[in-house]
């Protein structure tokens, strides 16, 4: 199938995370323009969707109304959809003269299937990571009065249930980002297009791909860690308490016994 949008000179990106994973497994390889990363054409203006398997599809040329139609179609295939979708937008200009990225506008000298992959590659990156930067940010919100309490008072009072519920939600936005969106892996187009690799550059630059993960990764670890220490301060506190359950109920049992004993002694 070719693409018809080569012959456009000016094209609008438009990024849309619906849920947590999409599942690619029951398109037709004879229906889509490429596999890796899934791309299909949506409507009959030669307009095309970009699919990755974390929730996210990127259009391009893509009217509205075939857009609404189209998300419809998904919403059978998505895992946790979205009640409100992330959204980024990009413009594309291709065939005058200067090839690169510049205020949220991308310039190419023509336009083609491999690069649109790539661009959407670096938008949908850019989507999860907003997404989790939002997520992350209202456990920090979250967890910071814990940790001063534990500064001031020296204990904690939430439950320990609640605690690891934080640190497991960390391990799975890891775990998301790793395992499914690979923020840090550069797009499988490039292997055979490395005359890509400077338009990658340019987007992973204009979005800060590599800073923000590396900042996201830091703030996941110190959340882990505190809520890691906080967990243990509760169970450490609930052991205490349990000792102290069990010489209450041995000097219980003495108490009986010395009943008992005196009870024999004095008949």
């Amino acid at each position: 199938m070719e693409l018809q949008l080569k012959n456009r000179q000016d094209l609008k990106a438009r990024a849309l995370l619906l849920g947590d994973r999409l599942d690619l497994k029951l398109f037709k390889i004879a229906d889509c323009l490429a596999t890796t990363p899934l791309t299909l054409q949506v409507d009959e203006d030669g307009g095309i969707a970009v699919l990755f398997r974390y929730g996210v599809i990127v259009l391009f040329g893509v009217n509205s109304a075939a857009e609404v139609k189209f998300v419809e179609s998904l919403k059978s295939l998505l895992t946790n959809p979205y009640s409100t979708p992330e959204i980024e937008e990009l413009e594309i200009n291709s065939g005058r003269g200067s090839v690169g990225v510049q205020s949220g506008v991308v310039s190419l000298d023509s336009i083609t299937l491999e690069n649109l992959q790539v661009i959407a590659d670096a938008l949908s990156k850019n989507l999860v990571l907003t997404l989790y930067e939002k997520k992350v940010a209202g456990e920090f919100d979250k967890i910071e009065p814990l940790a001063q309490e534990l500064a001031t008072y020296g204990k904690v009072s939430a439950g320990s249930r609640n605690l690891l519920s934080k640190i497991g939600s960390m391990l799975l936005i890891e775990h998301r980002m790793v395992g499914r969106a690979e923020i840090g892996d550069k797009p499988e187009t490039l292997w055979d297009n490395p005359h890509l690799e400077g338009l990658y550059a340019s987007l992973g630059d204009e979005f800060e791909l590599m800073e923000r993960q590396s900042a996201l990764d830091r703030k996941l670890g110190l959340i882990s860690d505190t809520a890691q220490t906080l967990s243990d301060v509760w169970d450490n506190r609930q052991l205490h308490k349990l000792e102290w359950y069990v010489i209450g109920l041995i000097v219980f049992e003495i108490f009986i016994s010395l009943l008992e004993l005196s009870d024999k002694f004095f008949r």
